[in-house]
């Protein structure tokens, strides 16, 4: 017998309140509605990627659901599911993770928002312990919330970036909740201290030298020996003058058939 979804409220008043006219920074909706080029189906594509995988390398990406959605055989709905069933996201953000986190990252990827509170958290997880991880995710798709904002053809987006009297806006929930917890984030060494020393050693355009410049010798100059060449001096009096000069013999000139007197 599957549980119910659990009864809990809104304790974020950021996600019931309008936005007051206030654009969102950094947000643009993408939706099969206005999309006809495939320039534009392929942004829209990297834009799901960006939402749900964050960052999708080549091997992460679901070739088959792709020509599916560009040729209208899908909706953005079903091409966000198979993301959500897909192996990489299952691996890095389900078996990675407790129910209660892999609920809150589900949340902020596929509705768009922070978790309300904790009660929501166990709400869902119980969701996801009764139905599984497919009803889980058919669960959320199927939702209120997600139809209202998102429907069949908007991707997911991070909504309510910018708030009222705020001169800086909510950070994204990619930065704010890294994909790992932090048990396997020690198991894979992050974070890793290479980027940062990449940063600390920077040099500007303005400082970098230019074609000409004698600093882009330098490393050549170092490879100079300091001694000077020496001249090699030898004495006339060491040189045997009748082994090292040729000789012709007389005889060997009037035997020659060539010669004539």
């Amino acid at each position: 017998m599957t549980i119910p979804l659990l009864a809990y409220s809104p304790s974020c008043p950021n996600q019931r309140v309008d936005p007051l006219g206030a654009p969102d920074d950094e947000t643009i909706i993408y939706s099969t509605d206005d999309l006809f080029s495939p320039t534009e189906m392929g942004a829209l594509i990297d834009a799901a990627y960006r939402q749900i995988f964050f960052h999708a390398f080549r091997w992460d990406r679901e070739i088959a659901l792709e020509s599916q959605l560009r040729n209208r055989q899908i909706t953005v709905r079903d091409f966000i599911r198979g993301l959500l069933l897909s192996n990489t996201f299952i691996d890095s953000f389900y078996s990675k993770n407790s129910n209660y986190r892999f609920v809150k990252h589900c949340i902020e990827r596929v509705l768009g928002r922070r978790v309300y509170s904790e009660a929501e958290q166990i709400a869902w997880s119980a969701v996801v312990m009764s139905k599984g991880l497919q009803g889980f995710i058919a669960e959320l798709l199927n939702s209120h919330e997600y139809l209202e904002n998102f429907g069949e053809n908007v991707v997911p987006y991070h909504r309510r970036r910018v708030l009222p009297s705020r001169t800086i806006g909510e950070v994204p929930f990619n930065i704010a909740s890294p994909r790992y917890d932090a048990y396997h984030r020690d198991q894979l060494g992050f974070p890793q201290p290479i980027w940062q020393e990449a940063v600390r050693t920077f040099r500007s355009y303005e400082l970098q030298p230019k074609v000409g410049d004698p600093a882009l010798f330098l490393d050549m100059a170092k490879g100079f020996t300091s001694q000077a060449c020496q001249p090699s001096i030898t004495s006339t009096d060491s040189i045997d003058i009748d082994a090292t000069v040729p000789y012709r013999d007389n005889n060997d000139i009037t035997s020659s058939p060539s010669y004539r007197w």
